[in-house]
């Protein structure tokens, strides 16, 4: 009888971000009759820790606190060699470094890397390491095919490459109550304000400003437009001074970190995403599932979720006019908004579902441990 497949899951964080959110759907997904999985955090926990904690997945904090810290490294290797995991699957490029460096204290785990992103943030000696460490790798995994492609620009083989697209869940709201009248209540909004909703990490390349210029050229075209700024970041204080520097700001509600982003899309008329490159979008893909039309920036990562006249419009990046106008005409017809909102919500359904994401994971594991069909749960007896 073969035990279950013992799987670690490593990645810097469980802060709010996209790939931990996928990270930890998969650690709770995973089958536990045919799954040993636990989740070492490189260097701190975070608010993405208690979803696991409630489904029993035990986690560890290596505490790395530099760029390069050779004590969280050899407590990294204490941890594998000690628990021996079948199969080390790492996230995000700290992860995946020290990850491939630790895992020659274990040489029959299997390696899986997750690169996220089309990573163009990369300095030339990250670039070299992810080429140098390519040799103690076993499967890389990208979740788009426009990832996929600018690792393959770096030399990595095709044929290690894999794509697996992040999963959502896409539900029947079930939240008590009207989110609309009580979302503007709470930003302190007209009844009939027409919510322009983005989601994610403020940093450089989500490109807020530009859809903080967007919204006064909106706010042109109709006076009912606010825009609901959703995270926070290394650009927050800078997008909010650029807010009340162009005299934007009482048509901008920023609100930090929040736990009801569900809510916060059914509350909303449209989604925006302006970013100048993306690995591929939690927050586009959570508000499609939620049936809102997308109007985002025209990358290769975006152009596989949104189909332009379809489910949403592409615009070209930078083009805060665009982004207006089409918007606008969204808002004027919303009929036209309700169909494109539809159909995004329907293809979020039958091509990014979550249980797709977590059963291309786990045939995966299983092909990398040699195609174990008759794993079975592990004996718990300890008598």
């Amino acid at each position: 009888m073969s035990s279950r497949i013992r799987l670690t899951l490593l990645i810097p964080t469980l802060d709010r971000s996209g790939a931990e959110k996928q990270l930890v759907q998969l650690a709770i997904g995973l089958s536990p009759e045919e799954f040993d999985v636990d989740v070492l955090a490189l260097t701190r926990g975070g608010p993405l820790a208690e979803p696991l904690q409630d489904h029993g997945v035990p986690i560890h904090v290596l505490g790395k606190r530099r760029k390069v810290d050779h004590g969280a490294l050899r407590r990294l290797k204490r941890r594998l060699r000690n628990s021996v995991p079948d199969i080390l699957h790492t996230w995000l490029f700290a992860a995946n470094a020290y990850g491939r460096l630790a895992c020659r204290v274990v040489p029959d785990t299997r390696v899986v890397v997750s690169e996220r992103c089309v990573d163009a943030w990369k300095r030339p000696w990250q670039l070299w390491l992810d080429r140098r460490l390519i040799k103690r790798t076993d499967q890389l995994l990208t979740n788009s095919q426009s990832v996929a492609g600018f690792y393959r620009e770096l030399g990595i083989p095709s044929g290690l490459i894999e794509v697996i697209p992040n999963g959502i869940a896409v539900e029947t709201p079930t939240a008590p109550g009207d989110p609309r009248a009580e979302v503007r209540a709470e930003l302190e909004l007209p009844e009939n304000a027409r919510l322009v909703t983005c989601i994610g990490r403020l940093a450089p390349q989500k490109r807020v400003t530009d859809l903080v210029w967007a919204i006064e050229l909106l706010h042109q075209l109709d006076p009912r437009a606010w825009l609901v700024c959703v995270g926070d970041g290394p650009e927050r204080n800078r997008v909010e001074h650029f807010a009340r520097e162009t005299g934007c700001w009482d048509r901008v509600r920023f609100t930090g970190h929040r736990d009801d982003t569900g809510r916060l899309w059914a509350a909303s008329d449209v989604a925006w995403l302006a970013s100048d490159f993306e690995g591929q979008s939690n927050s586009v893909m959570e508000a499609m599932a939620a049936g809102l039309p997308v109007v985002a920036s025209d990358i290769p990562a975006n152009a596989e979720l949104v189909l332009d006249g379809q489910t949403g419009h592409l615009v070209p990046v930078g083009d805060s006019a665009a982004f207006a106008k089409q918007t606008a005409a969204l808002l004027a017809d919303r009929d036209r908004a309700q169909q494109l909102g539809t159909a995004g919500r329907q293809r979020m359904q039958d091509s990014f579902g979550l249980e797709t994401m977590i059963d291309a994971h786990a045939r995966l594991y299983r092909s990398l441990t040699n195609d174990r069909t008759d794993v079975m749960p592990a004996d718990d007896d300890t008598t």
